[in-house]
């Protein structure tokens, strides 16, 4: 039996954004061959270290563990993009230094979800549906996250699944920063894929 449990954020916890339609939980649910189980742990709101309180629940029959954190991370520490600069390497370095602090937690956090030793993939921080030119702005400067992301990922041979392909319309969202029932579908049906067999240290970008 296959018993994937989703830690994490709102990407996962998006039922309060879909009104009476499926959330990614139901949706990836439908999509896993029987017998089968899926398990929400993942909180609309939590942090990086959020999904490290959430393992402290984690099921015993767990096989697979499914990760999407970092978004509100990257909202505690957006304020950055409002500051000035002098220079563009000025702007680099201030990025590289929060990016730094980011990829430290996300680090801690994903050596906490390998202690179980099961199966695990995380995903990426998709591009937010803000107005331009913060749309831009904003997903230029998630790209050095996304970086943090997946290099701690494939240094540890975990499954990466990059929400910036797999919600790639605006249809996929409910609001600027969450995923609709179509966006939820797409998600659940990229962990299913990972479920089903896909490699580690692979990258899953589409459906």
């Amino acid at each position: 039996m296959k018993h994937v449990v989703l830690l994490g954020d709102s990407i996962f916890d998006n039922a309060s954004y879909v009104g009476a339609g499926p959330d990614v939980q139901d949706q990836l649910a439908g999509l896993l061959t029987q017998p089968s189980q899926v398990t929400l742990l993942a909180q609309d709101g939590a942090l990086i270290a959020g999904a490290v309180s959430q393992l402290e629940r984690l099921p015993p029959p767990a096989t697979h563990l499914v990760v999407s954190a970092g978004g509100n991370d990257a909202l505690e520490l957006s304020g950055i993009l409002d500051e000035g600069a002098s220079s563009v390497a000025d702007c680099m370095q201030m990025l590289s230094a929060v990016a730094g602090l980011f990829g430290r937690n996300y680090s801690k956090m994903l050596d906490a979800v390998l202690k179980p030793a099961l199966p695990a993939a995380v995903c990426t921080i998709y591009d937010p549906r803000f107005r331009e030119p913060r749309r831009s702005v904003a997903a230029a400067a998630l790209t050095l996250l996304n970086d943090r992301i997946i290099r701690e990922a494939f240094a540890r041979g975990v499954a990466v699944l990059d929400l910036r392909l797999i919600c790639d319309h605006d249809e996929d969202f409910a609001t600027e920063i969450e995923p609709s029932i179509r966006g939820g579908a797409k998600i659940a049906a990229g962990i299913a894929r990972f479920v089903n067999g896909a490699p580690s240290s692979c990258v899953i970008a589409k459906p």
